[in-house]
């Protein structure tokens, strides 16, 4: 217990790695636990859960509520239990000077006010470290794609599907959040069209009906993106069928892809365990393989990806962590 008295003010009891529904229930209840609690949020990523535009799954919310307003509101009560907050990109977690005392470096950087005099990134020490960073869209990795993105490629409807107004546009993916973007894309374009490699679809039943019942929505079934096409934005998009390998080209203005996710771990390589997927591997209390370090939400592998799933993962990753600090302080109740 000596070994944490007068530690640095840089030195956090926890860091919170990551500012979507994880990261911040983590810091809710860490805070409210009397933890000194730093959260930092990416300079250049943005929660998944921000950019969806109505959530009507969480519980509370008969009505629904857009991610955006659910993630201030879990913000808010962060920091009204004491959580702080910065923004930065995280670039490493080593052991630091005082690693014989169990405290963690988090480096980061890539954001102005987060660079000391010298222009160096920046250092906070931690006694434990709860990495929240989530996941990204996968991409297609097709033709065209990575050249037209920003001109008609997108991967968020929320962002992007008011400038395709009475166009037509093509959706890739078959789960909830491409169904649930289909359904909102309708909103806007002329046509919308449900591109899926299976013969049906994986999302949620009430969602399916929803996609079936509305007159706007086709699907092209056992069918795959080969080659997004345009000479300064969006043309057309060519398919294959995988079953009798017939190619067919789609005119569209847009195509919005939500071919699954990718974790954001990349930083975290050689510090925890990773799966062969890059997600991060914990056990039954979000522990990874290095002591003092948690995981929750869309980052570790899991298998359920929804804001609910992704609280009480940044629960259970805060208490795991309160335990964690109580025992290094020799404040364990017991």
């Amino acid at each position: 217990m000596d070994g944490f008295k007068n530690l640095p003010e840089s030195t956090y009891d926890v860091i919170i790695i990551g500012g979507g529904p994880a990261g911040l229930t983590a810091a809710i209840y860490a805070s409210r636990a009397r933890l000194k609690t730093l959260l930092i949020e990416s300079s250049s990523v943005v929660s998944q859960a921000a950019v969806t535009g109505g959530i009507e799954n969480y519980p509370g919310f008969p009505e629904g509520v857009s991610g955006a307003e659910l993630i201030e509101r879990f913000k808010k009560q962060a920091k009204e239990f004491g959580a702080k907050f910065t923004i930065g990109s995280v670039r490493a977690i080593q052991a630091g000077k005082q690693a014989n005392a169990g405290i963690w470096q988090v480096d980061f950087g890539d954001t102005v006010g987060n660079a000391d005099s010298s222009g160096a990134n920046k250092s906070y020490g931690a006694l434990s470290v709860i990495i929240a960073t989530g996941a990204r869209p996968r991409e297609l990795s097709v033709p065209g794609e990575e050249r037209l993105k920003g001109r008609g490629v997108s991967y968020c409807a929320t962002c992007d599907g008011p400038f395709f107004k009475d166009k037509n546009i093509v959706v890739v993916g078959g789960g909830d959040t491409a169904v649930e973007e289909a359904l909102f894309l309708t909103k806007f374009g002329k046509k919308v069209v449900l591109v899926h490699r299976r013969d049906r679809l994986r999302a949620a039943k009430i969602l399916q009906e929803r996609a079936f019942s509305n007159e706007k929505i086709d699907i092209i079934w056992d069918s795959v993106v080969e080659e997004i096409s345009g000479s300064e934005k969006v043309e057309a998009i060519r398919v294959m069928n995988l079953k009798t390998k017939k190619e067919e080209e789609i005119s569209c203005g847009g195509v919005f892809i939500f071919a699954g996710l990718m974790p954001n771990t990349g930083f975290a390589k050689g510090i925890v365990e990773l799966d062969s997927d890059d997600y991060i591997t914990v056990d039954n209390a979000l522990k990874t393989s290095q002591g003092g370090i948690f995981a929750c939400g869309d980052c570790r592998k899991t298998h359920l990806r929804q804001v609910v799933t992704a609280c009480g993962d940044g629960a259970l990753a805060a208490f795991s962590a309160q335990q964690y600090v109580d025992e290094l302080k020799g404040t364990a109740y017991k």
